[in-house]
């Protein structure tokens, strides 16, 4: 006989109505290749942090992954809704159709600074594989390319700790205008997630 799940209790409920109400639907992610699963896993925990729901995870290069790493992520990917594709034009055709924007990390000859862009219209950031970065055709498909500002020896970062710092620069862009003080998910897809998310195991 199956074990009947605890009700959930008024504080689970507020806290999840809470997060929900913070959710942007105009703001994601795609992930190009990336080889380690810990470090997609990471990336979901900023998502979360930050109010990411959907994130895109492309491999063109190499397999598709099974799982991602639960240490990492502190389970964050129960929390997001994740998008796997094994084709370029397939994944940017599905966000040209949601977002105003695709910028990628990327050093070219017209990149501009992380603090340049505006991160407050509906855009989509893209990071790539460890080694290699962006492919020449993803890039084809980007509106820009932007660059986040150092002055250190190692001039890169891990892609967690780069896609962590844009992220925290569209909150603080977003949260400057207001987008963090009323609800940005449309009202079907908050109440779909509401229901899924009260079946979720607490973390």
């Amino acid at each position: 006989m199956l074990a009947r799940r605890k009700a959930m209790t008024k504080e689970r409920s507020e806290r999840i109505k809470t997060v929900l109400s913070h959710r942007q639907h105009d703001l994601t992610v795609v992930l190009e290749n990336v080889h380690d699963p810990h470090n997609i896993s990471a990336v979901m925990r900023s998502c979360d942090s930050v109010g990411i729901q959907e994130i895109y995870v492309l491999n063109t290069r190499i397999s598709k992954h099974a799982k991602f790493g639960k240490k990492s992520s502190a389970s964050a990917a129960n929390w997001l809704t994740i998008h796997q594709f094994d084709n370029t034009e397939e994944c940017f055709t599905r966000l040209q159709g949601r977002c105003k924007y695709i910028f990628a990390t990327h050093l070219g000859q017209e990149s501009k600074s992380l603090y340049e862009i505006d991160l407050t219209a509906p855009v989509a950031l893209v990071f790539g594989n460890e080694h290699s970065g962006v492919t020449e055709e993803a890039l084809a498909f980007c509106n820009g390319n932007f660059i986040i500002p150092q002055v250190g020896m190692v001039q890169s970062l891990n892609i967690s700790v780069a896609c962590a710092v844009s992220l925290y620069e569209a909150f603080r862009q977003r949260q400057q205008k207001g987008y963090y003080n009323e609800s940005r998910l449309p009202e079907g897809e908050r109440m779909i997630l509401e229901e899924k998310w009260g079946l979720e195991e607490e973390s």
